[in-house]
């Protein structure tokens, strides 16, 4: 791969999990636990039983919803504008982005569990809580402990492929660069590092990592941090002599030994020199992060226990509340009686959506040549 825009994976599952009501637990803008206690008392436990059963067939799809959501919540706010095919002004949405395109995972599966959500409550839980409260299932089957996810997010009316681009890291982006943006959502550097070891589970695809076997920099044809056992393993899998449609399918799992759990493993692995993306390899080189790195390697149950913390906080990025937004009948369109707002809330959206980090002129000159390849690496 020449160039291109490669981005940070964030791939960022239930035993069926069923909180306990506790709506007295107030959370950021009015987000609670217990939201549907009242209003749609199974909601979680439908949720619940949808995830259960797709993490049986496809223990993959909890890195699935993990990326699903941090692209959401990253644009425009946790609203499920990434779940929209369409929007009315025929303008390209989040999904026809090529940071995100052919390789998001898990939308069929909140299509069922909205569908069952609608039949039992209808009009009442939102498609941004039903993603929410299914990344928190997938991630709790994949090993993390059982953690907080309020409730009361409302469904965006924007989505734009455009706004992708300047709200989500670059794979190759500086450490300092990646702080930026997570602290701009609110996020702090630890938890930037924390959220990253999402990375434990799932995979990367070749075009996020390819180009540190193939002309790395004007002084190096392979990347010098990467040892000849992964320089090889990357040889192998993206340089084969096929398709580019077969090279483009083509993943690698972040962590070969425990792919489907989430464990200490991928901070061991950064640390040991064999992160599979640049930008997190970056983390346990930096002085600012490697002593996070280092602790989080030490203590497994100590990272699992922040990593559910800082999906609670993540999740509350730019929520919309109250009267904001829409309760989307169906998670892949907005509601017809809403298709009018649609100028407004844009209007809006671009505004919120020119705080990100610019034009990105500031990133490596190879990150930006081609938006064919600026591709994430998530299934």
């Amino acid at each position: 791969m020449e160039g291109g825009a490669r981005m940070i994976v964030t791939i960022f599952t239930v035993c069926l999990i069923f909180l306990p009501p506790t709506s007295a637990t107030l959370g950021p803008k009015g987000l609670r636990m217990g939201f549907y206690e009242n209003s749609c008392p199974r909601a979680e436990e439908i949720v619940a039983e949808v995830v259960s059963d797709a993490y049986r067939k496809d223990p993959g799809i909890a890195a699935g919803f993990l990326r699903l959501f941090f692209h959401d919540c990253f644009v425009n706010g946790c609203d499920a504008s990434i779940l929209l095919d369409s929007i009315p002004s025929g303008e390209k949405v989040e999904k026809d982005s090529p940071a995100n395109g052919k390789f998001l995972r898990g939308l069929e599966v909140i299509d069922t569990a909205k569908a069952r959500l609608e039949s039992e409550c209808p009009g009442i839980v939102s498609c941004a809580d039903t993603l929410s409260f299914a990344t928190r299932d997938g991630s709790v089957l994949a090993g993390v402990p059982q953690y907080n996810m309020p409730g009361g997010r409302r469904d965006g009316l924007v989505s734009r492929a455009i706004d992708v681009i300047s709200n989500v890291p670059l794979v190759n982006a500086p450490i300092q660069q990646i702080t930026q943006l997570f602290v701009k959502k609110g996020l702090t550097q630890e938890e930037m590092v924390v959220l990253t070891g999402a990375h434990s589970i799932g995979v990367a695809h070749c075009s996020n990592f390819a180009y540190r076997v193939n002309k790395y920099n004007d002084t190096f044809q392979i990347d010098p941090k990467l040892d000849d056992a992964d320089s090889a393993k990357i040889k192998s899998a993206c340089q084969r002599q096929v398709s580019n449609e077969e090279i483009e399918k083509t993943t690698l799992p972040f962590d070969t030994h425990t792919p489907f759990k989430m464990d200490g493993g991928f901070y061991t692995n950064l640390l040991n020199g064999t992160g599979l993306i640049e930008s997190d390899q970056a983390m346990a080189l930096d002085p600012r992060t490697r002593p996070i790195v280092e602790r989080l390697a030490e203590d497994e149950g100590k990272w699992l226990n922040q990593f559910g913390r800082a999906m609670s906080r993540l999740a509350a990025v730019d929520v919309k509340t109250g009267s904001e937004g829409e309760i989307r009948k169906q998670c892949r369109s907005v509601n017809l009686e809403n298709k009018g707002n649609i100028g407004i809330a844009q209007n809006l959206g671009k505004t919120n959506n020119t705080a990100g980090l610019g034009d990105r002129s500031d990133f490596p000159s190879n990150s930006i040549d081609s938006l064919h390849d600026f591709m994430r690496t998530m299934p």
